[in-house]
């Protein structure tokens, strides 16, 4: 199996989403910069980390989504390979309209750096598919501009399909509407949320090993497809 973790200038969780992905599922993790025109040959997956790509000017993931890597990024996403965008790599799958909405700055305008538990929404995605629908698990969450947001239309479109994949439970630390932290796109391959799972992946050093699920998840269904 092999990985791409998309690097920006500004990216700061990259290498822990290396270490994830090695722990969970063994892979070659390539480290990609931005500026790269073609991603690895023979990808099995694609993780855009967190961290504050560009310095976040302009506006979060808004630079990112013009870097020459993120036209085969989202080329590789049409074709459904598995893509996961966390904390910052969220903002730029929405910003690059892999996903629908926004994430604006957090409702009280103060970054939050948490132990976040979540709700298990949906199990029928790549990243996913090792949970139980319902269950709750904690992931850390720190950003400042974490706040997801999208017209009510939008909102009841991802309600109705199934493809609000976390949800906050226990308070909302941004303001997001209807305490969402995580969404699918149509086919379930793009995942974007902002709580981090690969800081959730050792007891020594996160809240527990809940993040870990998720790149188990993708491993299965990968190995099952």
């Amino acid at each position: 199996m092999r990985a791409a973790v998309v690097v920006f200038p500004g990216s700061n969780c990259d290498r822990d989403c290396k270490v994830a992905i090695e722990r969970a599922t063994g892979a070659v993790v390539d480290m990609v910069w931005h500026g790269e025109t073609a991603l690895p040959e023979r990808l099995d997956l694609i993780v855009l980390p967190g961290g504050f790509s560009y310095g976040d000017y302009l506006r979060c993931g808004a630079i990112a989504r013009f870097a020459p890597v993120m036209t085969e990024v989202v080329q590789a996403a049409h074709g459904g390979m598995p893509v996961l965008g966390i904390c910052n790599g969220f903002q730029v799958l929405c910003e690059s309209h892999l996903l629908p909405g926004a994430l604006l700055r957090n409702a009280g305008l103060h970054f939050t750096c948490v132990d976040q538990r979540l709700r298990v929404e949906s199990s029928l995605t790549p990243w996913t598919s090792q949970y139980s629908e319902g269950s709750e698990i904690v992931i850390p969450i720190k950003n400042g501009e974490g706040q997801y947001v999208a017209d009510d239309r939008t909102l009841d479109e991802l309600e109705g399909e199934g493809r609000v994949v976390f949800r906050y439970v226990d308070g909302n630390p941004n303001g997001s509407r209807r305490d969402i932290a995580g969404i699918r796109n149509e086919t379930g391959n793009v995942v974007g949320l902002m709580p981090h799972p690969e800081h959730a992946i050792d007891v020594l050093t996160g809240p527990g090993t809940d993040g870990l699920g998720m790149f188990v998840s993708v491993l299965k269904a990968l190995v099952t497809q």
